[in-house]
């Protein structure tokens, strides 16, 4: 049995007299790739800003790793081991691949040196080259970032989250706006991402990630409709009936 890395309990989000989460439980085990799915309206983009931290939640409580996490800043989920990579696309264009994700390393291994020039940092350096090769980008190392197509572009984000080395990387519609083979490539990284650290992710294509993910979480108008492998997701007639339109 895998130990719980994150726990939502009872959580619901308001914005005035919409309820766009009621009354979420849920834990997420440690080490596993789990998919937050659901129609279009369901709340899953409410529920990964809430489990992010760029939303506090109206009522109800989110642990991480047993501490209480519910309101913290977003940096301070970041220094917890909490990384994330959002739908939009969020690298400095003008900049090069290489020194996109070395700012992000110099953050992480010399925040407070203010004395030695940044291009002389040479642990950053490398651990900038070691993440780009992580994700397959070593050798657009000095490509602009703007030139980029844009699933190399989500890679990228991705280096920079994993600069952190967090324990728990939420992902906000990795594969949205990609063609079929970026969204391949992006698939096989994430199944990758996930033998190293537990990944959660929101996705909006549920054939896409039965294949991929341990466990699946569906939402349906703001509330927990099931969960479970994907087998039993896929055999449960109540996801079939609204979300496969099925019954």
């Amino acid at each position: 049995m895998s130990e719980t890395i994150l726990q939502v309990q009872q959580v619901s989000r308001n914005f005035g007299n919409f309820k766009a989460l009621h009354n979420i439980s849920v834990d997420f085990s440690a080490h596993q790739l789990t998919a937050i799915i659901g129609p279009n309206g369901a709340g899953k983009s409410t529920f990964f800003n809430t489990l992010s931290g760029a939303l506090a939640p109206s009522s109800g409580n989110i642990l991480f790793e047993g501490q209480d996490i519910t309101g913290l800043k977003q940096h301070a989920y970041a220094r917890r081991g909490i990384a994330k990579s959002f739908q939009i696309t969020n690298v400095f264009q003008q900049l090069s691949v290489h020194e996109n994700v070395r700012v992000a390393t110099q953050m992480a291994v010399a925040r407070f040196d203010i004395f030695t020039p940044r291009s002389r940092l040479q642990v950053a350096i490398d651990e900038a080259d070691a993440l780009l090769e992580r994700v397959g980008l070593l050798a657009l190392r000095n490509r602009t970032v703007g030139d980029l197509a844009h699933g190399q572009q989500r890679a990228l984000e991705i280096a920079m989250a994993l600069a952190a080395k967090p324990k728990l990387l939420l992902m906000d519609e990795p594969t949205a706006g990609m063609s079929p083979e970026e969204t391949s490539d992006m698939m096989a990284l994430i199944a990758a991402l996930a033998k190293e650290r537990t990944v959660i992710l929101v996705e909006h294509k549920m054939k896409l990630v039965m294949g991929l993910c341990d466990r699946l979480i569906v939402l349906h108008h703001g509330e927990l409709l099931a969960q479970g492998t994907p087998e039993a997701i896929r055999n449960n007639d109540e996801v079939r009936r609204v979300y496969l339109g099925q019954g």
